[in-house]
């Protein structure tokens, strides 16, 4: 499993965090996808890797800018592996 984890700007409130996140659903085969405004980022886990120039044209699209995108290995943790 991945966790990407992307560095956006141009989120102010709860409605853009909501359509970064139906359109990254919409593009990409995602277990998990949540964005914060404040924090300015989004993270999504998902079990096949994701093409950085993909994920920077899909939400290029909507209008954000991608700052970064950094990606690591992700397993779950705790009692319900």
């Amino acid at each position: 499993m991945k966790r990407i984890t992307v560095k956006i700007d141009g989120m102010m409130c709860g409605m853009c965090e909501s359509h970064i996140n139906d359109t990254i659903r919409r593009e990409f085969p995602v277990k998990k996808v949540t964005s914060s405004h404040r924090k300015g980022e989004t993270v999504i886990l998902t079990k096949e890797d994701i093409r950085e120039e993909q994920l920077r044209a899909a939400i290029d699209k909507t209008g954000y800018q991608v700052l970064a995108v950094s990606k690591e290995d992700y397993e779950k943790k705790g009692l319900f592996r």
